[in-house]
């Protein structure tokens, strides 16, 4: 877990050079999004309404933010006032976005618990081609690609969903959200229970969400 108060992680009063707060904000998380390795969307949200209201500043934003990330050996970047972490793997790119005066090792701590949390599950999953399913079948991490991920959409927006809610942190520790992943999983068929969260198409006034096709697409606030 986290080791900041309640309080922190709910309205982001961070403090900043000079010893001076700024403006509170609901939003620690502002946005989370996963990109291929052209840069292409997989998935996307968005939990800051103000932050690049319409899809077309939303695909500006990911492919400003690829292109000075995707060849860079950092891991934060601040681009266009805002904070980003992330990482790669193989052929994804995993980007978590906050506030400029936000925490980055906060910031990191999501992005990990992300990653770490695809990781155990896309494994798994990639246990069961080779028919043992449950059996990680090229070590940890090695199959964290795009196939696996667009494979299993339905655990990625349930993992999404365990660890950040309209922009609040709930959840750091991977072990935790693979235990509630699991669990609602035990409650109802994951696809099903996907489908009743997660609707095949729907259209809102700030992003929609698509599936289907080559890359499924998923905005929300």
């Amino acid at each position: 877990m986290l080791s900041v108060s309640l309080d922190q992680a709910r309205y982001g009063c961070n403090l900043v050079a000079h010893g001076v707060f700024q403006e509170p904000s609901l939003y620690t998380v502002k946005a989370l999004f996963i990109l291929d390795n052209d840069g292409n969307r997989l998935l996307s949200k968005y939990y800051d309404p103000e932050l690049y209201p319409s899809m077309k500043e939303q695909n500006n934003f990911e492919k400003n933010v690829f292109n000075k990330t995707h060849k860079a050996d950092n891991e934060i970047a601040f681009l266009e006032g805002m904070t980003v972490v992330y990482k790669s793997s193989i052929d994804l790119f995993f980007y978590v976005v906050g506030s400029p005066q936000e925490n980055e090792l906060m910031l990191m701590s999501v992005l990990n618990c992300l990653f770490d949390s695809l990781t155990q599950i896309l494994s798994s999953c990639a246990g069961c081609h080779g028919n043992r399913c449950g059996s990680n079948a090229g070590g940890w991490g090695k199959n964290v690609e795009r196939r696996y991920l667009l494979e299993n959409m339905e655990g990625v927006f349930l993992v999404v969903d365990e660890i950040i809610d309209g922009g609040v942190i709930l959840e750091s520790d991977p072990q935790q959200v693979l235990q509630k992943v699991n669990y609602k999983s035990d409650e109802s068929p994951l696809s099903e229970q996907s489908v009743a969260q997660h609707p095949p198409l729907t259209m809102s006034k700030g992003g929609q969400t698509v599936s289907g096709g080559k890359a499924p697409i998923m905005d929300g606030r």
